[in-house]
């Protein structure tokens, strides 16, 4: 009738500290730059997704419109990002990285791939499949309620 307790317990530390391992390598290469984690990873969203609305990208950081609206007023008064009106409609702004913005990022996908293979180096090709496999399909199941 479901897992006993304790192993579910572990396998949640075990999985907060991988994500844990994540974060910090990110936040240590980031913030060099002198940005927030999460400010990087949606300066690279605009990168691959130039002209985004907010809403998109609230929705792709799970937080609150009001939350992100902050948060990209201060990366446009850095100079990092810039919303433009489109087709003369106020209520439309899209939003893209300015160069700036893009080359701060630049290599942030690499570090974070250089940390994921770190934390993976035990697993085979087919221990690796596996396991995406199964985060698949837990996360499938998982509540889409962004935070605010």
């Amino acid at each position: 009738m479901g897992t006993p307790r304790r192993a579910r317990d572990r396998s949640f530390a075990l999985m907060r500290s991988i994500v844990s391992a994540q974060l910090r390598a990110g936040e240590a290469w980031i913030r060099e730059r002198d940005i927030s984690l999460e400010q990087g990873f949606v300066l690279g969203y605009l990168k691959d997704n130039p002209g985004a609305i907010q809403r998109d990208i609230a929705k792709k950081v799970k937080r609150g419109e009001a939350n992100v609206s902050a948060m990209l007023q201060r990366l446009e008064k850095r100079g990092l990002v810039e919303r433009r009106l489109e087709g003369g409609d106020s209520r439309s702004k899209r939003v893209y990285a300015t160069a700036e913005g893009v080359a701060l990022i630049t290599g942030l996908d690499t570090a974070m791939a250089e940390v994921d293979e770190i934390i993976l180096a035990p697993l085979s090709k087919s221990e690796r499949s596996v396991l995406l496999s199964l985060l698949d399909r837990v996360t499938a199941e998982l509540p889409t309620t962004p935070r605010q």
